[in-house]
């Protein structure tokens, strides 16, 4: 099998994983990371092939905060699955400041220390894709928001990139990033109207 079809092939692979991971999670459920654990290690390799350096990073990134959300998602701080919530005021200017200074290092290191040819793109994209991976470990519903924004700027960038897979498993990724956003508000809207009824 040729270098390039390798390369196919690892796509699809890690899409199929990528496809379940973002189900499960859009469900609620917690075995979404292991899924996409799978398909982090997947992706590293081909984002080196395709010299994607800052999604190399937030790979390496999802790796460690999908181990920290599978932790945090079972147990919580009171030792108890944690549960879907709004950002609070403190939250929302972390996501932020992780956008910001994401953005600068990243834009920095690529233009200055790799041959990277998108440095700009790229580290957009990954920048907020940090801030969601974030959200999304403390289980707070603006991670969809994030995601998707980082999904949306990424969908071209794949695309020049000629990953075409990539960039249709993104596409699907920010359909189910709309729905997951969707249902997670009628998750909380019956806890809202549960607690209502009990006081």
């Amino acid at each position: 099998m040729g270098f390039l079809s390798q390369l196919v092939v690892l796509q699809w692979l890690g899409t199929a994983f990528g496809v379940v991971q973002v189900l499960l999670a859009r469900q609620n459920n917690v075995h979404n990371y292991l899924f996409g654990i799978i398909a982090i290690v997947i992706s590293i390799w081909v984002h080196y092939q395709s010299k994607l350096y800052a999604d190399i990073l937030l790979n390496l990134y999802y790796l460690v905060m999908s181990i920290y959300g599978w932790f945090y998602w079972s147990l919580g701080r009171q030792k108890r699955e944690a549960p879907i919530s709004y950002t609070t005021g403190k939250e929302k200017g972390i996501a932020l400041g992780i956008v910001l200074g994401c953005f600068v290092l990243m834009a920095y290191w690529l233009g200055q220390h790799t041959d990277s040819d998108v440095p700009y793109w790229d580290a957009v994209v990954v920048a907020f894709a940090w801030a969601g991976m974030w959200l999304m470990a403390k289980r707070k519903i603006e991670n969809w928001v994030y995601l998707n924004i980082s999904n949306l700027i990424s969908i071209p960038l794949l695309i020049y990139k000629e990953l075409y897979i990539y960039a249709g498993l993104t596409v699907f990724l920010f359909s189910v990033a709309i729905s997951g956003y969707i249902k997670w508000k009628k998750i909380l809207n019956r806890e809202d109207e549960g607690k209502y009824a009990e006081a």
